[in-house]
């Protein structure tokens, strides 16, 4: 299955609840409005909570739209027995290497690695089992990811992205303006948490970033 990661939702439980609404109220508001893949990232769920959040968004949307779970390959794993239709996993620096993962997931799954530095990117172009793609960042501080490198601004995420042949993701406070900048230097996709689910309106939103991106 191709992955088109242009506009990236990164789930975030409480911002979802602090609107009012359920992740998956959130999940089909946005993909309704263009947003392309979907990473089901919950840190401080336990594994069956991540693990119905996963088959539960596996099963809503519709086929074309990525559902990629963070961190947590068990769950995956676990989760594409009960929604075969689920992409792959993203890794973060602390999580296990590339090639343990694919051994782990097989060749049909799709794998991101989170990087921040050149080396991270160097290390992910280089691994022996195949990189699907990197997630860069942070552009801004975000409270979404209060553990973060410093931030790298539009033009530091730029840099790092030309430095790589991988595809890559931008994240982390990312807003419609950065969107043409981020595009025409080269970047897959935009990945977007709060300013999608934590909105009044995740649909109007989503729009708001599709169109940035398609009139880029």
């Amino acid at each position: 299955m191709r992955t088109d990661l242009s506009l990236y939702l990164v789930t975030d439980p409480g911002a979802a609840a602090s609107a009012g609404r359920t992740v998956l109220d959130t999940v089909a508001l946005a993909v309704a409005s263009g947003v392309t893949a979907v990473q089901v990232r919950y840190k401080h769920a336990d594994a069956r909570s991540l693990l119905a959040l996963a088959v539960a968004i596996g099963h809503s949307v519709p086929r074309g739209v990525s559902v990629i779970v963070n961190d947590r390959v068990d769950v995956f794993l676990a989760a594409r027995r009960e929604c075969p239709t689920l992409a792959g996993v993203h890794v973060g620096q602390g999580d296990l290497p590339p090639e343990h993962v694919r051994a782990l997931v097989g060749s049909d799954a799709v794998i991101g690695v989170t990087a921040s530095t050149h080396d991270h990117l160097q290390s992910a172009a280089a691994s022996p089992a195949r990189v699907d793609y990197v997630g860069i960042g942070v552009v801004r501080a975000t409270a979404t990811k209060p553990d973060a490198t410093a931030p790298l601004g539009v033009d530091g995420i730029l840099r790092l992205a030309a430095s790589c042949p991988l595809p890559a993701v931008a994240i982390g406070g990312i807003t419609t303006a950065d969107v043409p900048a981020l595009r025409r230097g080269g970047l897959a996709g935009i990945a977007v948490a709060s300013a999608i689910g934590g909105a009044t309106d995740p649909g109007d939103s989503a729009r708001r970033f599709t169109l940035a991106w398609s009139g880029a």
